[in-house]
């Protein structure tokens, strides 16, 4: 229960940072998903009661703009670039890659919660296409085999840490 507390607490603190207005829909969408990682339906819940929106209208907004998430992200995300020049020299291997060796489609979470899975418009980095990037770490001039090691070291070292606790 505390923990549950302590959520109340924070999303309490965020919604009461802005006037009930909802001008403030989006920054109030913004301080929450900074916070969770994503906007989870409670959470969308208790924006639209504190902006007195209907959930609809809240969710509406939110769908609207491809920078708010819905689901949890994983522990580490995977975002493959798919931009013009990273799509030339092969993004589109390296995002199914990702697909087939995790066994999820862009957008979502393995079951482990340990990977999300992004495919990307652009990650500014042409010069180095194609490029992945990994949490916030960026590789470039990526092939599936360079790939499929940097997600097995991850594996490995998940599991390595999961042994030691």
């Amino acid at each position: 229960m505390v923990a549950a507390e302590a959520l109340d607490s924070t999303v309490h603190k965020i919604l009461n940072s802005r006037e009930k207005e909802r001008k403030h829909l989006i920054p109030i969408l913004q301080d929450i998903q900074k916070e969770y990682g994503y906007l989870s339906k409670e959470n969308m819940i208790r924006i639209s009661e504190y902006l007195e929106m209907s959930p609809n209208e809240v969710y509406g907004v939110a769908s609207f703009y491809q920078q708010f998430k819905f689901i949890k992200p994983g522990k580490h995300i995977i975002s493959v670039c798919l931009g013009t020049a990273c799509f030339v020299k092969g993004g589109n291997v390296l995002a199914e890659t990702v697909r087939t060796k995790l066994g999820i489609e862009p957008g979502e979470t393995t079951e482990d919660g340990l990977f999300s899975f992004e495919r990307v418009a652009c990650l500014g980095c042409c010069a180095l296409s194609p490029v992945v990037q990994i949490d916030n770490e960026i590789y470039g001039q990526v092939k599936p085999s360079k790939l499929l090691r940097l997600i097995e070291r991850m594996i490995k070292k998940e599991k390595s840490e999961e042994a030691s606790k």
